[in-house]
């Protein structure tokens, strides 16, 4: 599709300067950008390529002062990362909204019921008594179990598998090869030394606007009555391990190969780094940052800490401990002198 600089500025709230009648059909880094495309600059560290761009178009800060004559077109806005990353939503928007239909082959189970402009991709299956709303893209080679909900505007990629009892919210994104709602590791240790298997009989609830990344698993609750709950706006990153009966808070977010065990709970506005360890059956309060390859192995009861190392404590505090860690050598070998001294 092609837009004139002047049809962006009006979807960013922005101001042109130089030529609005500039058309862009294409989005490019700043770097790289050639004639039809639209970049941004929202880091000083790269605005020596805005003098150079062959960009049709930019998207700048307010504030942003040229020092050398230009020769793109600049679209002003509060907040060139936030227009731009609206502008590549627009992007997706249009094109996950030209799929519509039911590609063949694919499964479909009794009683299934969606909503306008539903797209399900080939080799894909839908159990019995499935919900969807509008606006839903499933891709290919998906597997969705009954009674399952999907609320409108999802995107499920290729090689998701949803388990039966799921309830997602609206705006959801699950990227590819995730597993939503499989068991959890629930076993019962028998006196023979075998383990008995638990049967795992709740779900899981993701609400609106989650993402889970790839080759992530949410396991579902336990219990019947009871839920692993993924609460809106969590962002959780690719090889996230989630187990039973966990509750991650709102707008959370988690990097990857993180693992959380059952029944913790971790708080809203939290920002938890990749490698990262929770034992199970703990809570995290709010606005807690952890650092990567932190071991969380106790409740973190007060608000806006920033925990690092294993097991966890505050930064500050483990660089300390690091520094002294790095001198043992030397200060055993001084205790060894001290202690010939005082024999002697």
């Amino acid at each position: 599709m092609e837009f004139t600089v002047n049809q962006i500025a009006a979807m960013l709230q922005g101001r042109v300067e130089g030529d609005g009648d500039r058309t862009v059909s294409q989005i490019s880094k700043i770097e790289s950008g050639k004639v039809g495309t639209i970049s941004f600059l929202a880091n000083l560290k790269y605005e020596q390529y805005i003098y150079t761009t062959d960009s049709s178009a930019v998207i700048v800060n307010e504030d942003f002062e040229a020092k050398q004559p230009l020769k793109t077109t600049l679209i002003r806005v509060k907040d060139a990362y936030t227009g731009f990353t609206t502008l590549l939503e627009y992007h997706q928007s249009v094109t996950k909204n030209a799929l519509k239909g039911i590609e063949q082959p694919s499964y479909i189970g009794a009683n299934l019921t969606h909503g306008d402009n539903f797209y399900l991709g080939a080799f894909t299956r839908i159990g019995s008594g499935v919900r969807i709303g509008n606006g839903v893209k499933i891709y290919s080679q998906v597997s969705v179990g009954d009674n399952v909900c999907i609320g409108n505007n999802c995107e499920i990629h290729a090689g998701v598998k949803i388990y039966s009892d799921t309830i997602i919210g609206n705006d959801c994104t699950i990227f590819a090869n995730a597993v939503v709602g499989c068991d959890g590791f629930g076993f019962a240790p028998q006196p023979d030394g075998t383990y008995r298997t638990i049967p795992q009989l709740g779900n899981v609830i993701l609400e609106d606007n989650v993402s889970i990344g790839s080759n992530s698993t949410i396991d579902r609750a336990t219990l019947s009555s009871s839920s692993t709950i993924i609460k809106k706006g969590v962002k959780i990153d690719n090889l996230v391990q989630i187990a039973h009966n966990v509750e991650i808070g709102e707008n959370t977010v988690i990097a990857s190969q993180t693992g959380v065990s059952g029944s913790t709970k971790i708080g809203k506005n939290c920002v938890i780094a990749g490698q990262v360890g929770f034992a199970g059956h703990i809570s995290v309060a709010d606005n807690t940052k952890i650092g990567g390859q932190t071991g969380v192995t106790s409740t973190v009861k007060i608000e806006g800490q920033s925990l690092f190392g294993t097991p966890a404590i505050g930064v500050k505090e483990s660089l300390r401990s690091s520094v002294v860690m790095k001198r043992l050598p030397q200060l055993e070998k001084r205790i060894h002198e001290l202690e010939k001294k005082v024999i002697s």
